[in-house]
């Protein structure tokens, strides 16, 4: 069986794309479905290629048990378009630049919002938590567990 494929971006991949592969990656595991997915992340931009996550980022993930072991990486449309089944842009400027970047209207059909997985929160994106204070990368992770579990309900239920 293949596995679902899923690619989180943001940015410069080192905040909000690196959480939500590390939520992700985390609650498949608990729920026994590590085996049924693929999971990366990337940035719309290379400004961080070769970094690890933001130190502060790490900080507050490490706080609820997500490891951010991931190295930004910028997204590469020739593979990751046609290599994954979700592309998921953390807020609309990700998303307007993903479908820029996409060839074609069966890439554009795999882009989608964050947000548009929550069943809690009522956010209409993750708001970048770099040039803010903790309590920005505490919503992010709140934002992305809440919108990582919608996700895998929307993927199991397909």
């Amino acid at each position: 069986m293949d596995k679902t494929k899923i690619l989180f971006v943001c940015l410069g991949n080192i905040c909000r794309s690196p959480s939500a592969e590390a939520v992700m990656k985390a609650l498949v595991e608990k729920k026994g479905l590590a085996s049924k997915y693929e999971i990366d992340s990337a940035g719309t931009a290379g400004y961080h290629s070769g970094e690890p996550a933001d130190r502060r980022m790490q900080r507050h993930a490490i706080n609820r048990d997500y490891n951010l072991t991931s190295i930004s990486r910028k997204v590469n449309a020739k593979v990751d378009f046609d290599h994954f089944d979700y592309i998921i842009g953390m807020d609309d400027q990700n998303v307007e630049d993903l479908e820029y970047m996409a060839s074609n209207d069966e890439q554009r059909s795999r882009i989608s919002k964050m947000t548009d997985y929550c069943k809690s929160f009522n956010h209409t994106s993750v708001p970048d938590p770099y040039y803010g204070g903790a309590d920005g990368f505490e919503l992010v992770l709140d934002l992305l567990e809440d919108a990582c579990e919608g996700l895998i309900e929307h993927i199991e239920n397909e």
